[in-house]
């Protein structure tokens, strides 16, 4: 027994150390009901200033005694974003803020505070400011009413700091207070935990031209964007049955597709969802002083049954369909909008017209420039035909004439 109780001792001491890594659990309440829990291990490493004019790292452990800040957590109330915040320590916490389209939630921002005056974890700092580092790409995410899992150690930049979670499982936006059963599972486990694959998967079929679907988004019971187009997307992802990276083209079915999104006065945003499992974004930006609009921003958030894991890519820094207030965006041609080196978007007889509706129907339209090329090369060839026949006849009415000379009376 004495020999126990020296084990047990000798544990809690090295487990008060800022080394010892050990699972916590935080949940968010908001009356009775539990919107945002997590079970997991974090660990931190910090470089900062020293008083001998030299940097100098420190690695240190959220503590088993972490708790939940009342006041800077919430479930999100009043349309803002639930927080998770931990504190620990003199003045340091761990918060993670979350965001949710309706079928997909993930970590918006990922925060630290760190206090440089805790002489036992920055030892001889120079200052002793409270520094609070953020990082808003994570890529934590999981589909609504899954738990997120991740075994595996995930290290994640903020600031000038490193936060690394291990053992985690966590879900917001919670449907009841347990963690759900239903899990989605991050890559590093998925990818620890898949077998090679020995057979070689077939070539899928390219989906052939995808059909024209109609869109809208209405604003207090008017339309206030109106889109019709085909799409297809063009990405390359890590196939769970070939275990490697692949590149698919993926048609979007418009009668599996349900529209959403918001209208202000300078910026509109079209959400489409195909069956839970694709979430494509569109945002709309425009210039008031030009009266000019474009598409600014797309994001595409996919959870296939081949992926690893879910797909994100987006892109807020867009220059493409642009367009007068007033007028529609069409372009009739097949186009293809870039929007990250593992994504692009494949566009279809496409008409768009997100400001400036005064009807249910689109407005005159602005043209592509690839519709007016094509609309040119009928004319030009036209043109260059008309002119080769007037040279033919030209150069027959002087041959003619020059025959009827010979044959004059002298």
């Amino acid at each position: 027994m004495k020999l126990r109780g020296a084990l047990c001792a000798l544990l809690v001491a090295c487990c008060a150390a800022p080394g010892c890594i050990q699972a916590v659990t935080l949940q968010v309440n908001e009356g009775n009901s539990t919107c945002i829990k997590a079970e997991l291990s974090a660990s931190f490493s910090v470089t900062y200033n020293t008083t001998s004019r030299s940097t100098r790292t420190v690695q240190f452990a959220l503590p088993a005694s972490a708790t939940v800040d009342a006041v800077s957590s919430s479930c999100g109330a009043g349309g803002g974003l639930p927080w998770l915040v931990a504190v620990f320590g003199p003045g340091h916490a761990l918060g993670l803020s979350f965001s949710s389209n309706g079928s997909v939630y993930s970590v918006a921002n990922l925060t630290l505070q760190y206090n440089l005056s805790d002489a036992s974890t920055f030892p001889d700092a120079n200052s002793s400011d409270v520094v609070t580092v953020v990082s808003s790409s994570v890529g934590i995410w999981a589909a609504v009413n899954t738990t997120f899992r991740c075994m595996s150690p995930s290290a994640f930049s903020v600031g000038g700091a490193t936060v690394t979670f291990s053992d985690m499982k966590l879900e917001a936006y919670m449907p009841g207070n347990d963690l759900s059963p239903a899990e989605s599972v991050c890559t590093a486990d998925t990818a620890s935990t898949t077998a090679p694959s020995t057979t070689a998967a077939p070539v899928p079929t390219p989906p052939g031209t995808p059909e024209q679907g109609t869109y809208s988004v209405d604003n207090n019971g008017s339309v206030c964007l109106l889109a019709q187009m085909g799409l297809q997307f063009n990405i390359s992802y890590v196939s769970k049955s070939q275990n490697k990276t692949v590149q698919h083209l993926v048609n979007l079915t418009p009668h599996l597709t349900n529209a959403s999104g918001s209208c202000e006065a300078s910026r509109a945003t079209l959400v489409l969802t195909q069956e839970q499992a694709t979430t494509l974004n569109f945002t709309f930006t425009l210039n008031s002083t030009t009266s000019k609009y474009h598409l600014s921003g797309l994001a595409l958030l996919a959870i296939w049954p081949d992926m690893i894991a879910p797909f994100s890519a987006s892109n807020a820094s867009l220059d493409y369909l642009r367009s007068t207030l007033g007028r529609s965006y069409m372009c009739s041609a097949a186009q293809t909008l870039v929007v990250e080196p593992t994504f692009s978007l494949n566009t279809f007889r496409l008409q768009v017209q997100p400001f400036g509706l005064t009807t249910n129907q689109f407005a005159t339209a602005e043209e592509c420039q690839m519709d007016q090329d094509q609309m040119l090369i009928p004319i030009v060839v036209g043109a260059a035909l008309a002119g080769l026949v007037l040279i033919v006849l030209i150069a027959y009415l002087i041959g003619r004439r020059r025959s009827h000379a010979g044959y004059q009376t002298i």
